[in-house]
């Protein structure tokens, strides 16, 4: 082999190494901008409003608590917490042990919960006798069975709550001594798994799936978006149906600004991290006053329209959040995203 093919044969190997080292650096680069650096919490922050409205809703598909303004809530990986009620720590599950939602019995979102002490909640429906419940004692109380069920798909064990509430619940939605039975939440800490649909989401970690909610711990709705719903379907639709745990109010009329945003910060504490865009079945077309759901299928038939997402199914409103660094909040609070300016 002459010289010059020997030279030739070295620059060929030092060029396609020098190719490979760029590509190995460009794909980091990648990975780095792309999944570590755009999970630190950011060091600058801008306001884009306030916090108008928080939803805990202590019992899963039904009504919220009513909070006063001056009501401080507690945000914690589990979720809300006030006064030692958690957030969507009780559900509904049949005989078969399968979740029980108003998207089959729409009249769960007329089930008013009431805080009538610490951890202690009182249940009414219209026409029933009222009902209390108190998480403190539940442990000492409850029949102390677990059942193996699931929250779409997902499984989890719970524990029966006992039979008082359960007979209660049966009269309530199926006029029937029995076949409802009420379970709580026994952990911790958050020991489901992610929801199969959002696993690919690159920024959800196990820990936000929090207590018996549908995705994650905590979901957020900018009422400017809801406002642009409405004018789109040109009747009224109430953010409730949407059951976020936060009602943002813009400081400037951005419908949908919410799509863009990385980070939020409720008040000087509560951090959290966008997770995925919220999807939507047919559970917002539930009227929250009537529990009746709406003839024409709205909202959900209108959003089908105009806000379905690349990879989802569904049509989105609302953007799902996981807690990264616990805070006390109260309605008004001041809410930030995170400020990209130089």
């Amino acid at each position: 082999m002459s010289i010059s093919s020997v030279a030739n044969n070295r620059s060929t190997v030092y060029i396609g190494a020098g190719l490979g080292v760029t590509m190995i650096a460009g794909g980091l680069s990648y990975l780095y901008y792309k999944y570590i650096k755009r999970d630190v919490m950011p060091l600058k922050w801008r306001r884009i409003g306030t916090l108008d409205q928080i939803n805990i809703f202590p019992v899963k598909s039904c009504a919220p608590l009513k909070l006063s303004d001056n009501d401080e809530v507690f945000c914690e990986t589990l979720g809300l917490q006030y006064r030692g009620v958690r957030d969507r720590a009780l559900m509904l599950i049949n005989e078969n042990n399968e979740m029980i939602t108003a998207r089959i019995y729409p009249k769960m979102v007329l089930i008013q919960v009431m805080a009538i002490d610490d951890a202690k909640l009182c249940f009414n429906f219209d026409g029933m006798e009222s009902l209390e419940l108190d998480f403190s004692k539940l442990v000492e109380e409850a029949p102390g069975k677990d059942v193996h069920t699931s929250v779409w798909g997902t499984k989890i064990d719970a524990m029966l709550c006992g039979e008082k509430y359960d007979s209660w619940f049966s009269r309530c939605i199926l006029q029937k001594e029995s076949g409802l039975r009420l379970v709580y939440y026994p952990y911790p800490k958050p020991v489901r798994s992610t929801n199969a649909r959002m696993a690919k989401e690159p920024f959800i970690k196990q820990e936000d799936s929090g207590t018996f909610g549908d995705a994650t711990s905590y979901m957020l709705m900018n009422l400017a978006s809801v406002e642009d719903l409405r004018e789109k379907m040109n009747k009224f639709v109430d953010p409730l149906q949407f059951r976020g745990n936060f009602h943002l109010h813009m400081d400037k009329d951005e419908p949908y600004a919410e799509d863009n945003w990385q980070w939020i910060r409720i008040g000087e504490n509560a951090v959290f991290r966008i997770v995925a865009p919220c999807t939507r079945c047919i559970f917002p077309n539930i009227n929250v006053t009537t529990g009746e759901r709406d003839p024409n299928g709205d909202p959900l038939k209108t959003l089908k329209s105009y806000r379905m997402f690349k990879n989802y199914a569904s049509p989105a409103l609302g953007v799902h959040l996981g807690l990264r660094r616990a805070g006390v909040i109260k309605n008004n609070d001041v809410i930030y995203v995170e400020d990209n300016s130089p």
